[in-house]
């Protein structure tokens, strides 16, 4: 069963690759809980198959990265990218998406996460495992306002675009 609008984010960890070592938050890979992250808090969170993969490089992420001004004008105070790549990995392509310090890159290594939220996807018949649907959605405090899921390969719902739309 997949997440729904109203519901409250399940329990669960993402992992972020720390550029610049600040208080409480070493260099590398640092593991942080969902819900002390979601806590009082608008985020609005987009997952994707992966890192490096051509439509999420080329049109998911920099959609993000270009709004990401006008998305914390209508009162987000984060951005996140899920994938089920590991921190390393989420890491280096943040940099390269220039993404670093606008969009911050949440590792689901195992996608534990994206299993929780019911938006996981089996891409074994494309050599990747389990991965992620690519989706969008906005979270007040820990809970589900939006939602967009993308129905098989497309990419029509989840932009950066329709999130601004709905939080007019």
């Amino acid at each position: 069963m997949s997440i729904k609008v109203g519901d409250k984010l399940p329990a669960g960890s993402l992992a972020e690759f720390i550029e610049v070592e600040s208080e409480g938050c070493s260099l590398g890979p640092n593991t942080f809980d969902v819900a002390e992250l979601t806590k009082g808090k608008t985020i609005a969170i987009f997952g994707l198959p992966g890192a490096y993969t051509p439509t999420c490089s080329a049109k998911h992420v920099p959609g993000y990265v270009e709004h990401a001004a006008a998305l914390k004008a209508k009162g987000v105070d984060e951005i996140w990218c899920i994938s089920v790549n590991d921190a390393f990995v989420m890491g280096a392509w943040g940099r390269d998406q220039k993404a670093t310090g606008t969009v911050r890159m949440m590792a689901d290594g195992n996608a534990a996460f994206s299993k929780a939220l019911g938006l996981d996807a089996d891409f074994s018949k494309f050599g990747m495992g389990v991965r992620s649907q690519r989706y969008s959605m906005v979270v007040v405090d820990g809970v589900v306002k939006h939602l967009n899921v993308e129905e098989g390969g497309n990419f029509a719902v989840s932009n950066a675009e329709t999130m601004l739309a709905q939080l007019a």
